[in-house]
């Protein structure tokens, strides 16, 4: 009886943090999604350039894709590098329109 009470609670912990992992990726998400889009009206680009250009600056920054989504979002990072377009931090990959 005592094992499946174990058993129980460890298998309880582990879906508890399974949702909190799922909660902070899609709230990580709709914020990096929310950037895109401004960014992407602020340059005039299609939102599939403009999450290219977010992703690229953060790496070429070794910044997380989501942190930098939160400070332009929130404006404590105007992302003064990427101002105008054509103005990417890293060349394009093969294959990528």
């Amino acid at each position: 009886m005592a094992t499946i009470s174990l058993l129980y609670e460890r298998n309880l912990r582990h879906s508890d943090t399974l949702n909190e992992q799922l909660q902070v990726a899609l709230n990580s998400r709709v914020v990096i999604e929310q950037a895109q889009g401004k960014f992407a009206e602020r340059l005039g680009l299609d939102v599939n350039e403009a999450f290219g250009l977010l992703r690229d600056y953060a790496r070429a920054h070794n910044q997380r894709l989501s942190d930098l989504a939160w400070a332009f979002v929130d404006g404590t990072d105007p992302l003064p590098g990427l101002a105008t377009p054509g103005t990417r931090q890293t060349p394009p990959r093969a294959g990528r329109p």
